[in-house]
């Protein structure tokens, strides 16, 4: 399925092009602030409509993954990393999708403090 996604002012929007079955809570540092629950899919299934350069971007600690969200608004619209495997993976944030209600979805806690 084609997921639309955008941040609060709309400068940054995407496409995501997989099924969501589930969805991530994380309790790390970053992802407590953020409130956000995050979709793992392959980076090639997301779609940026946004030039990159238009996005911000903030790491942290080890500076592995890649927080981007929009510079006018601030609202954290996905992540990248590399999976284990080496695999780029993009983190959505499932609350920035259009028509989901994510209330609903089922949520899998991570224990990302203890990492």
């Amino acid at each position: 399925m084609k997921y639309q996604g955008s941040c609060h002012c709309g400068a940054v929007r995407f496409e995501v092009e997989a099924e969501l079955a589930g969805v991530t809570a994380c309790n790390c540092s970053i992802c407590a602030r953020k409130g956000a629950l995050m979709w793992f899919v392959p980076r090639a299934q997301l779609a940026l409509q946004t030039p990159e350069s238009e996005l911000a971007t903030y790491t942290f600690n080890r500076h592995k993954i890649r927080h981007r969200f929009c510079p006018t608004c601030g609202i954290h619209t996905f992540g990248e990393a590399a999976a284990p495997d080496g695999m780029p993976m993009a983190a959505i944030n499932v609350r920035c999708l259009e028509g989901i209600d994510a209330d609903a979805l089922p949520v899998r806690h991570f224990d990302g403090r203890a990492l």
